[in-house]
């Protein structure tokens, strides 16, 4: 069996440049790093404008748009980085969790790309990406060491998870309905912001009053570390309908908007103080996903991880959100010790974290 307790820098094993490929969600997007966790090219190609009229991710329009994309982003991303394909040690692509289209499209890429040019090819977990992301060179002062805690928020995930090596994870709570991201997106469309909504309520609020309005925080107090946030966005809804029909005034909107995020701002708050009691092994709290771009919550969390002493990274706005430079790195750390699944892992629409162990 192989050590897994740390991997520090994968480029002492003599690897090469790995290529990540990025297509669970409505993110296309391809990026190559060194052995050393350099980034030499990365390359993200949004379909926010393809989905907003929607007002949400339409999975088969998603899955096409990849499919288009990837050729053109692949030649492009290498044509950057300075390399050809016989540069490249190894290929990976997320091969879920996700939009089950989405994963097909780039996982297959990536086994026919990396069939075609005799490289390896790494079947890299969503999630893992994003828990390892603060691993990546540079990120931090100093070497980011096992075990700590990986807060991982985003439109379709919201849970805490002890990191205790490459493959080793255990969650110690999680979403017992939505995800924050689709309460977000929900106060959104409710608020007449638009898609997708956390970007949108985190700047109108900064107009609002948070003590506006007295909504519920679910959950908060409760032992452990789980969330809920149907009841959230069902006092958001009962609160919009008793004004008439029709867009409401900005000055309410903001309100409405800041006593939103601040209700999600102090659940974050309790369930995170609540894990880092659960594992007081961590000295570090990570977060990720795109909710992790919100200030607000990221501020708040800094308090609550200072509180124990420990310590607080949050990856740059561009790493929490889905890319594909957190994809490569995971495939890095996972070829470093020579454990990950190759041509034979199958695209999966959920892949917890737990069913990595090894």
């Amino acid at each position: 069996m192989p050590n897994v307790t740390n991997i520090a820098n994968p480029a002492a094993t003599g690897l090469g440049p790995v290529m990540g490929i990025e297509s669970s969600c409505d993110e296309t997007a391809v990026a190559v790093l060194d052995a050393g966790g350099r980034v030499m090219a990365e390359n993200v190609l949004s379909q926010l404008d393809d989905h907003a009229k929607f007002g949400g991710v339409v999975p088969e329009i998603a899955a096409r748009a990849h499919l288009a994309a990837l050729p053109d982003l692949v030649r492009l991303t290498l044509s950057q980085a300075g390399i050809g394909v016989q540069d490249l040690r190894a290929v990976a692509a997320s091969t879920g969790p996700g939009l089950i289209g989405g994963v097909i499209v780039g996982a297959c890429f990536g086994k026919g790309f990396a069939i075609a040019a005799g490289k390896e090819f790494v079947a890299v977990n969503h999630l893992e990406a994003h828990a390892l992301t603060a691993r990546l060179p540079g990120l931090m002062a100093g070497p980011v060491e096992f075990p700590y805690l990986a807060l991982l928020i985003s439109g379709g995930h919201c849970q805490c998870v002890a990191v205790e090596a490459v493959g080793r994870y255990r969650k110690l709570g999680g979403t017992i309905d939505d995800s924050v991201g689709e309460a977000f997106d929900k106060v959104g469309k409710l608020l007449g912001l638009g898609w997708p909504g956390g970007p949108a309520i985190e700047k109108i609020a900064r107009e609002g009053n948070a003590a506006a309005f007295a909504l519920p925080r679910p959950l908060r107090g409760r032992a452990g570390c789980d969330f809920s946030w149907s009841g959230l966005k069902t006092a958001v809804a009962q609160l919009v309908a008793k004004y008439p029909a029709g867009a409401l005034p900005r000055p309410l909107v903001a309100d409405i908007a800041a006593s939103f995020q601040q209700a999600v701002v102090e659940v974050m708050e309790d369930r995170v103080d609540h894990a880092l009691a659960m594992y007081p092994r961590a000295k570090l709290l990570v977060v990720g996903g795109g909710v992790a771009a919100n200030l607000a919550i990221r501020d708040g969390l800094e308090r609550v991880v200072a509180q124990h002493g420990a310590r607080f990274v949050a990856p740059p706005v561009r790493l929490c959100t889905d890319n594909a430079v957190m994809v490569a790195w995971a495939a890095l750390e996972r070829l470093a010790i020579g454990v990950y699944d190759g041509l034979e892992a199958a695209p999966r629409p959920r892949w917890p974290l737990e069913e990595l162990r090894f």
